[in-house]
């Protein structure tokens, strides 16, 4: 099923960037054209495949752990905890992927931060 293999690829996407493997990343899931909507960078594929590379420069001990995966059509939600360094507290991050002819060619990404407490007894995840 379709879903299930574009859910595969963007949980695959994301380990290999997290792993700093950016550039098998790109070949192996990312379409030429792909157009992404994080606002500090431009908007085509080779200024975040260079933005990705220098994180992996600076926190070359990244570690992301996937919470959720959810396809829809030719959409799949990833709900991540992602950690720059074992010490961090980390992050809880939504990346939204679409998908052609089984390629990422839209992304989306909304993160926030993991605060030291919180009144919420659920916790982040």
């Amino acid at each position: 099923m379709i879903q299930n293999q574009n859910k595969e690829a963007s949980i695959s996407f994301l380990q290999l960037v997290a792993s700093g493997k950016i550039r098998e990343a790109f070949e192996r899931h990312i379409a030429t054209d792909l157009r992404h909507h994080n606002p500090y960078f431009r908007g085509d594929a080779e200024s975040l495949m260079v933005a990705m590379e220098e994180n992996a420069i600076q926190s070359p001990d990244k570690t992301l752990e996937v919470k959720h995966a959810i396809a829809d059509g030719n959409t799949v939600a990833v709900h991540s905890h992602i950690k720059q360094n074992p010490e961090d507290i980390g992050a809880a991050v939504i990346h939204i992927f679409r998908f052609e002819e089984e390629k990422i060619v839209e992304l989306w990404d909304v993160g926030q931060a993991i605060p030291e407490e919180s009144p919420n007894e659920h916790g982040m995840f």
